[in-house]
């Protein structure tokens, strides 16, 4: 069973710093796509951040120079660094992932999600 697992979220105030941290766990071959999503209320999930396939990263217009996302040398886990953080932040952030279970083909996996609150 493959899971991504987020944490990191919380309550900061405007102009502020938080990391977000998601893991990938299970039986998979490899990771084709690892990146951050975020859903504000009333609002659709959107792209925050990603490592596609090939090593390249895309950002949010919304985020750029802002949030950096990074990952560690098995490249299994990935991190959101945002910082200057703004009340327009505030969302469920979530892990997500295009990973080959074990004699399957790629599938897309999310995370459980992590609330981020930018208020003073």
């Amino acid at each position: 069973q493959v899971q991504l697992v987020e944490s990191g979220g919380g309550l900061v105030q405007p102009g502020g710093s938080l990391r977000l941290s998601c893991a990938a766990s299970g039986d998979f071959l490899n990771i084709k796509r690892l990146g951050w999503y975020r859903q504000a209320p009333g609002k659709q999930r959107e792209l925050v951040a990603v490592f596609n396939d090939g090593d390249t990263t895309d950002y949010a217009d919304a985020v750029k120079g802002r949030f950096t996302i990074s990952r560690d040398t098995h490249e299994t886990k990935v991190y959101l660094q945002m910082s200057s953080l703004k009340p327009e932040d505030t969302a469920i952030y979530y892990c997500n992932g295009w990973i080959a279970p074990v004699g399957m083909t790629v599938k897309t996996y999310w995370g459980q999600g992590t609330q981020v609150t930018v208020s003073s």
